[in-house]
């Protein structure tokens, strides 16, 4: 795929998804679909519900880019809210279905997701920060600086299968993270 070998600052990826460069588009899925996924599957526990909210999510967020202010909020925050506003109105809707008290459950939902996750901390780089240390510093540099994986690699001085491999391992943490 195109996206394997791109890598963005969070400037430039905005401006490429505000021109509708189908290559941001993929790297916007394959770098975040994992972390978004989290989100929803924590509010929505059907895996197969969980997947249609995430693509309507992406929907969401490539029709809306164009509204994306990066003075309010990053990217990622701004993908985030997105992505739980979209579970919770399903979670009201399918709820609506059994006549249960929607407000008192999304409280519940609301008070569980700020134990978890502040909304004032919901950025990549403190989620990262829960990473064992030497995963930790390779996403750092990949995601949080810019550096290509080869980049990292070489200033970490490790093999490059190696940096692969524990970036890999980071992302499957980060997705247990939010499916806890």
């Amino acid at each position: 795929m195109a996206t394997k070998n791109l890598s963005y600052s969070e400037d430039e990826l905005v401006l490429a998804l505000k021109k509708n460069q189908r290559s941001a588009f993929e790297y916007l899925y394959d770098n975040y679909s994992a972390a978004l996924f989290g989100v929803i599957s924590r509010v929505i526990k059907d895996e197969e519900k969980a997947a249609d909210i995430l693509q309507d999510v992406f929907l969401k967020i490539w029709k809306n880019v164009k509204q994306y202010e990066p003075g309010k909020a990053s990217l990622f925050t701004w993908m985030m809210n997105i992505a739980r506003n979209a579970a919770i109105d399903l979670y009201r809707k399918e709820k609506n279905k059994y006549h249960t008290d929607i407000e008192q459950e999304v409280k519940v939902i609301d008070r569980d997701k700020q134990e978890q996750i502040e909304e004032s901390t919901m950025d990549l780089k403190d989620l990262v920060d829960k990473l064992k240390p030497e995963r930790k510093e390779l996403l750092d540099l990949v995601y949080l600086q810019g550096y290509t994986q080869k980049e990292a690699a070489e200033k970490l001085n490790i093999p490059l299968g190696t940096a692969k491999s524990r970036i890999r391992t980071a992302l499957q943490d980060l997705k247990i993270y939010f499916a806890a």
